[in-house]
């Protein structure tokens, strides 16, 4: 999380930089602080995609937990029936 968040930042940064670079004309500034925030976006990207993948993965587990207790709950319903 704390990657996803710094990598954030520092594409933000990145872009002001280059701004700056832009207006004060020097073009090959500007182009070295693009390639730092493409760098710092795709790097972002990665590491959304794969705390979206673990999050997915235990929001799973978390599901098949619940189905469990259902299973458990259930199964307490149906003996309660038959007394």
């Amino acid at each position: 999380m704390s990657v996803l968040y710094h990598a954030l930042q520092g594409e933000q940064a990145y872009e002001k930089y280059a701004s700056d670079a832009r207006r004060a004309g020097d073009g090959e500034l500007q182009q070295c602080f693009d390639d730092c925030r493409s760098e710092e976006h795709e790097r972002a990207q990665q590491a959304k995609r794969l705390l979206a993948d673990r999050l997915d993965v235990e929001d799973d587990d978390d599901d098949d937990d619940a189905d469990d207790d259902d299973d458990e709950t259930s199964g307490e319903d149906e003996e309660d029936e038959e007394r």
